[in-house]
């Protein structure tokens, strides 16, 4: 994962930043996973699904899908689940949507600068509408006064969680952006690290990936060596053979001279695993 920093970002707005940026990069994984039972063992979810979509695909054809909003092939938009199937992966979703979503509101109230006044063609004051549709600025949502449907509009919440992401991004780096916004003041710039940080570990946790390692209950079907599932905190899964050079396995070695699958190898590794099973069948 990379993020574009600011050379004199301070460190705490740099660590903010890249933290900020594993969520929203995460964002898609974690929405889908919402809608799959959790995996008891390795890979994690996301990548079991993955490889399961892989093999379905090349044994009966691609079946036609409805369009989902997605950048790639990732969703983007916290939408309701009638029935989730993994519900560590919807709280966690909801939890970090809600935390990053409050923490732009907080702080578009203290950095940025209000929208300015103008006059209509009768003399009157309004607000500069250029100014208001900035699409640097961002909205909180408005409520009514009362009543049951209080809520008027969702302001920038409504382009969802990527957007907030990428906005506290921003904000955290200092980017200049005219006279829109003031520099973040330590405190605020201190809580937004803390806060990005809490969300990316929680994403983190639910999808698997905060540095776990799973021996796996099958030889390799390349050697018979020892496979062991291996996560990192905002990196790839991957699967390494204990037996080292000396087995066989289209794949190369990491730093540790054994051989590891990821990536699309992983589908290679469990056709592999598949059809040893079948044959012990």
């Amino acid at each position: 994962m990379t993020t574009t920093l600011a050379p004199a970002a301070p460190p705490v707005a740099r660590r903010a930043a890249v933290d900020l940026a594993a969520v929203r990069e995460q964002w898609g994984d974690l929405l889908a996973a919402i809608g799959r039972r959790p995996a008891a063992e390795w890979p994690p979810r996301d990548s079991r699904a993955y490889i399961d979509g892989h093999l379905a695909e090349q044994a009966d054809g691609a079946e036609d899908e409805q369009p989902v909003e997605t950048v790639g092939r990732l969703p983007l938009l916290l939408r309701e689940h009638p029935a989730p199937l993994n519900l560590d992966a919807l709280d966690a979703a909801i939890e970090v949507e809600r935390e990053l979503f409050d923490l732009a509101d907080a702080v578009a109230e203290q950095v940025q600068r209000s929208i300015r006044p103008d006059r209509d063609a009768h003399g009157r004051f309004i607000l500069d509408r250029a100014d208001a549709a900035d699409p640097a600025r961002w909205h909180p949502p408005t409520h009514r006064d009362a009543g049951p449907a209080s809520a008027a509009s969702a302001g920038s919440r409504a382009f969802g969680l990527h957007w907030a992401a990428v906005w506290l991004e921003g904000r955290a780096l200092g980017e200049p952006n005219g006279d829109l916004f003031e520099v973040m003041p330590a405190r605020l710039l201190d809580h937004v690290a803390e806060s990005a940080h809490r969300a990316r570990l929680m994403v983190e946790r639910a999808l698997g990936r905060d540095g776990r390692t799973t021996v796996i209950d099958a030889p390799c079907p390349f050697c018979g060596g020892q496979l062991a599932g291996h996560t990192q905190p905002g990196g790839e899964p991957v699967v390494t053979c204990s037996t080292g050079p000396e087995c066989a396995a289209p794949v190369l070695l990491d730093s540790r001279r054994r051989r590891a699958w990821r990536g699309a190898d992983l589908v290679g590794l469990w056709v592999a695993l598949d059809a040893r099973r079948r044959g012990e069948e």
